[in-house]
């Protein structure tokens, strides 16, 4: 085991008196990409003692075997103009996808975007100023499971979160590496 469900109910418990704490007197909108975010979405909203709202966007890698491309699925139920938008992000490497996620929802002409992350990982950004404010844990660069986490869609409803043997992945994912 990686972090324990207690720690990391801790450290989410920690960002909600954080962003309450930046946030007050305002009503954001916390925004996840499906699916790994919901856990986190799902525990930072109980641990977030201001009002606040919640909508969910689903985004995927380009199929067609470009690099570094994201479209978007699902697109967010509510309009965000003049709203203060959170972005709740499970990991954050590249920065890729939370710069994508955010000139595409800035676009819509919020009062406010800002990140949180449970996961980061600075050491792999290949994109600066993506507007990160909040972050869980500062992690190695392993694979992890549980927590809304998963691999081929197994190992999600873990509460705790773990690494993922290089022997557990496919050989695809392996080969990739």
């Amino acid at each position: 085991m990686y972090l324990s469900a207690a720690e990391i109910a801790a450290r989410v418990r920690e960002l909600g008196a954080a962003i309450a704490a930046d946030y007050a007197g305002r009503e954001p909108l916390l925004v996840a990409p499906l699916k790994s975010g919901a856990v986190f979405l799902a525990d930072l909203s109980r641990a977030l003692p201001i009002l606040h709202a919640i909508d969910v966007i689903e985004l995927a890698g380009y199929a067609d075997g470009r690099r570094g491309g994201v479209r978007l699925l699902k697109d967010l139920d509510a309009p965000i103009g003049g709203r203060d938008v959170l972005l709740v992000e499970d990991v954050v490497d590249t920065g890729l996808t939370l710069a994508y996620l955010t000139r595409t929802l800035a676009q819509r002409a919020p009062a406010s975007i800002a990140a949180v992350t449970l996961l980061d990982r600075p050491y792999r950004r290949l994109v600066e100023n993506i507007g990160l404010r909040y972050v869980g844990f500062t992690v190695p660069d392993e694979l992890f499971a549980g927590y809304g986490l998963g691999l081929e869609e197994r190992w999600r409803a873990l509460p705790d979160l773990h690494t993922i043997p290089a022997e557990a992945l496919p050989a695809a994912a392996t080969d990739a590496a």
